[in-house]
């Protein structure tokens, strides 16, 4: 078992960066499996086996263990932490969606998401809080939902079609991976919201990290050969630069700018509980988990993590 590559997944962006250099140049023995469709798709690769690991968004990890009714262990546990710092989502709407011209007016309109519990299913809870569009929910439910439906379209692709085609109103994603478009003029940029947690977290399969014996070792190495990949982003950003326009679909200028706004995480081993329960507080605030259900937050990290 030991002997066979980690199955990590990740999704294809600009922040995989310090991933790939951990492979490529460092030794870590591993399978990157991309997800382009986000943390909702991860979760479910997680829970059937079909990886080992992954890194994704630190809202959609929590939504996943925090709901009620999660079967079984849940699957997985946070076990890392990838960026410290939050995570722009741009709010986009279709090109031709002239009576869609501010965030207020996307209050009671048709939200599109990659995936229920996703990263951009759990902002949607998160803007509706912060523009006060949330019912209060009663003790025994959660808040009423802020939008008039909940448009599951799998991929980010699908997603811009689905804005311009009307079966969504907007929807949300990062920043500088929606901006292509933007510029193009396929879709409209509506406004932005950022994360009120630090934005990225590494995940295990309850597989590796669960019960009471020792982790299995391949995670620890892959700690000390991520840590290593940071430190050669951080060394040489021409460097990474160059890796991100060489192998995805970013312009110098928006990899450049995007470089000035993330700080990755100088020694990612181990999640900080106070950390999980500020995020879960929100959560639960928007409407998203229950108070005095679900998984709790210290439970939610693996215990040789925090």
């Amino acid at each position: 078992m030991t002997d066979q590559p980690l199955r990590i997944g990740f999704v294809p962006e600009h922040f995989s960066a310090p991933l790939h250099f951990a492979r490529d140049h460092y030794g870590l023995h591993a399978d990157l499996v991309p997800f382009p469709s986000g943390t909702g798709h991860m979760i479910t690769a997680l829970r059937s086996n079909e990886i080992d690991v992954a890194v994704g968004l630190t809202e959609g990890w929590i939504a996943g263990l925090g709901k009620e009714g999660v079967e079984g262990d849940g699957g997985y546990r946070l076990v890392g932490t990838y960026v410290d710092t939050p995570l722009c989502w741009a709010i986009s709407t279709g090109a031709s969606r002239p009576e869609i011209s501010s965030v207020a007016s996307l209050q009671n309109s048709k939200i599109g998401v990659s995936r229920i519990g996703s990263g951009s299913y759990v902002m949607g809870f998160v803007l509706a809080d912060q523009q006060s569009w949330l019912l209060s929910p009663t003790s025994s439910s959660s808040a009423a939902p802020p939008f008039s439906d909940t448009v599951v379209l799998n991929d980010f692709k699908t997603l811009r079609d689905g804005v311009n085609s009307g079966k969504a109103d907007f929807f949300m994603w990062e920043t500088f991976t929606s901006k292509k478009y933007h510029d193009s003029g396929e879709i409209r940029r509506v406004g932005e919201i950022y994360t009120p947690w630090s934005s990225w977290k590494i995940v295990a399969s309850t597989r590796l990290v669960g019960g009471k014996g020792k982790p299995d070792p391949r995670v620890r190495d892959m700690f000390a050969k991520i840590d290593r990949g940071v430190e050669r982003f951080e060394r040489d950003p021409e460097g990474a630069l160059r890796w991100i326009t060489d192998n995805l679909d970013y312009s110098e200028a928006d990899a450049r700018a995007w470089l000035d706004t993330v700080k990755f995480t100088k020694g990612v081993e181990g999640v900080k509980t106070e950390v999980v329960q500020g995020c879960v507080d929100i959560l639960r605030k928007a409407g998203v988990l229950v108070e005095g259900k679900g998984m709790q937050p210290a439970d939610m990290i693996a215990s040789d993590s925090s």
